[in-house]
């Protein structure tokens, strides 16, 4: 039996690499209480600057209000009281991670789960910042076909880019999953194949459990359960979660995607396909004019990353507070 922890787990990858069908999986564990993307906590922590001192209870209470009135913050669909959490928050710790933590933690304490989790694909890109508010974080980074993941992607009502942005976003999650895994060891972060994930829930799930340090839950194969009760029924894209999990969509690129499109792809991922066992279609390989757009792309995308990291990095010099999450273990909840 696994000795019971209470880290936080950050689900990570890809856009439309199967982490909502994770997500679900994690929440059907009976100690896990893992909700639907919340859209508050990069942001909450971005403004951190402009609450001033957290020291000063006005203060935390101003934070505590722009996390759970504002629409955008998803904060609603946690099914939370707005004042409750309010008055935690400025009960709890001066520390912006304190005051999220607090949110994440009534929300398990909702489902009488003792351990919480968030998941976000766009994690992938801040997992430094995750570590300075939970640095005992745990993260969980699922990997699809890249090609399923464009095809996905490219598909979906809310993308407003286009293929070579898709691309890229794939490569990018990559690269940053290798440089966790170098960064974080083996206790902290965790790859897990989507295709093996859908092909053996009960032995893919196993083995994450124990990287987790939790006992394997049965109920985790069976997320469409959670799925009909949790996802809303104007998310088109995740109607699939509500049915049992299966391996149809596996490979469903090869039809989805022009042959450039294919080119492209397996051309910029290289020998990332070949590392997680993809095989190549040999499919044409691209031309000049593509290449040399994607080149343009990713550079445009790179620069935005370092516009924001130094952003990121004037911001540290200013904050007002420590940012690390100081609230003690969950009290036991009986399950």
């Amino acid at each position: 039996m696994a000795i019971p922890s209470d880290r936080p787990i950050f689900v990570i990858g890809c856009p439309r690499s199967g982490t909502t069908l994770l997500q679900l999986m994690l929440h059907s564990h009976r100690r896990i209480a893992i909700p639907a993307e919340t859209r508050f906590l990069l942001p909450a922590y971005t403004s951190r600057c402009e609450f001033g001192d957290l020291e000063d209870t006005e203060n935390r209470r101003a934070l505590a209000e722009w996390i759970t009135g504002r629409k955008t913050t998803k904060f609603r669909d946690l099914g939370l009281d707005a004042a409750e959490v309010t008055e935690e928050i400025v009960q709890g710790p001066p520390t912006i991670g304190s005051a999220l933590g607090i949110v994440f933690r009534a929300y398990a304490r909702k489902h009488d789960r003792p351990r919480w989790g968030d998941k976000r694909p766009s994690y992938s890109k801040h997992v430094g910042t995750l570590l300075r508010m939970f640095p005992d974080a745990q993260f969980v980074h699922l990997i699809r076909d890249g090609r399923d993941c464009v095809a996905s992607l490219t598909e979906m009502p809310w993308y407003k880019q286009d293929v070579y942005h898709a691309i890229s976003a794939w490569r990018e999650a990559i690269d940053n999953g290798r440089r966790h895994a170098a960064r974080l060891g083996p206790d902290a972060y965790y790859e897990l194949q989507y295709e093996r994930l859908v092909a053996d829930p009960a032995g893919e799930l196993s083995s994450l459990c124990a990287f987790l340090g939790e006992d394997f839950d049965p109920a985790m194969t069976e997320p469409q359960g959670i799925a009909k009760k949790t996802v809303p029924p104007q998310k088109r894209w995740h109607d699939r979660t509500r049915a049992p999990v299966d391996n149809a969509r596996v490979g469903s690129w090869s039809t989805r995607l022009e042959p450039w499109e294919i080119g492209l792809a397996e051309a910029v991922f290289g020998d990332r396909l070949i590392e997680y066992g993809y095989e190549p279609s040999g499919a044409p390989r691209p031309t000049a004019a593509q290449l040399a757009r994607f080149a343009r792309i990713s550079t445009h995308r790179r620069m935005a990353y370092r516009k924001a990291d130094l952003r990121e990095r004037w911001q540290r010099r200013y904050e007002p507070n420590p940012v690390e999450c100081l609230l003690g273990s969950m009290e036991t909840v009986e399950i």
